[in-house]
């Protein structure tokens, strides 16, 4: 099957499952899984052009909404978070779109910054993880993010002993509370442990990563995610709901802005691959909820864990091709 914008031919169930496999896994992480299937679409499909960036965020917007609505039926729905990113990421996502088709058209230096970018992310996480196991423990050995999620492991276990006999159905298994949401400050309780996190930190650091996803064309969830839980602290459980929600929002606002600056740049492919998104966006759709259902039964470091090290080898592939 041929899609014009794109530039590729490709057969039509290809995008869908790998989509699928992709979102299953990264959307545990509050991750829709864009920022892999990027390197997927310019590395094995050969499709270069900056329209890939516009169409990665269609994926998104296709995607996404199945596995958000999952972790708000599980009441782990951080809102004020949410509205946080959204504000702080959407003028840098306008930003970093003038960024990637103006300064970045070219293959393989956008292989370049996406390297450093997915670098950047993958040692990150993997330091924090280190750290984490490293870093002060509570009377039974563990911080204070691992102690919440060990009790919400243990509700989980218990419910699914419930479900045997039906009474667990329609149960949510952790709700986030809400403790204080100022202009300076986000508090909410999550099993027993109060995380708090001052607004303009989080609002400034949604506004770089806007910028960063406006140019790599992820929204800015597979940025945003892994510094929640590492530099703020806060568990995965309830920060993925809110990565994703903002890089829904933004993507929306992504897609539109690249499609009203495509006349400006005719000899340029910029506007999305509709067509092309769409199939990976039905793949990730079905992924992403599937991922959001199972997350509550894998341990967070495993999803951590997973994430870093994929991320640091794609990384490590791209700056490999750009000196090779």
């Amino acid at each position: 099957m041929l899609f014009t914008v794109a530039g590729i031919e490709v057969q039509p169930w290809i995008p869908p499952l790998v989509s699928f496999v992709i979102s299953f896994f990264t959307s545990m992480g509050g991750v829709s899984g864009a920022f892999l299937l990027l390197p997927f679409q310019m590395s094995v499909l050969g499709y270069v052009n900056p329209s890939v960036s516009s169409t990665n965020q269609f994926y998104n917007i296709v995607a996404i909404p199945s596995g958000v609505w999952r972790y708000i039926k599980e009441g782990r729905m951080v809102w004020p978070l949410t509205w946080v990113v959204i504000v702080g990421t959407l003028p840098g996502v306008f930003i970093g779109a003038i960024v990637r088709v103006q300064y970045l058209p070219d293959a393989k230096n956008f292989k370049l910054f996406a390297a450093a970018v997915l670098l950047y992310i993958g040692v990150r996480m993997a330091k924090d993880l280190i750290k984490q196991m490293r870093g002060p423990k509570n009377t039974g050995g563990l911080t204070a993010a691992q102690a919440a999620e060990k009790r919400f492991q243990e509700q989980v276990a218990r419910f699914r002993e419930k479900a045997k006999q039906s009474e667990a159905h329609g149960e949510k298994l952790a709700s986030v509370r809400v403790v204080r949401f100022t202009t300076t400050r986000i508090a909410y309780e999550f099993y027993g442990e109060t995380y708090e996190v001052p607004t303009f930190g989080i609002l400034s650091l949604s506004f770089i990563v806007g910028i960063v996803g406006g140019v790599y064309g992820i929204g800015g969830g597979a940025i945003i995610a892994p510094f929640f839980v590492s530099f703020f602290g806060l568990p995965v459980y309830t920060v993925a709901g809110a990565a994703l929600m903002g890089t829904f929002i933004t993507s929306i606002a992504g897609v539109a802005f690249y499609q009203a600056i495509a006349p400006f740049y005719p000899t340029m492919s910029v506007a999305p691959d509709w067509l092309l998104g769409f199939l990976f966006g039905i793949g990730g759709m079905g992924g992403m909820y599937m991922g959001a259902c199972c997350q509550k039964h894998v341990p967070a470091r495993y999803i951590k864990w997973m994430l870093s090290v994929l991320i640091v080898f794609l990384a490590l592939k791209y700056v490999r091709d750009f000196f090779g």
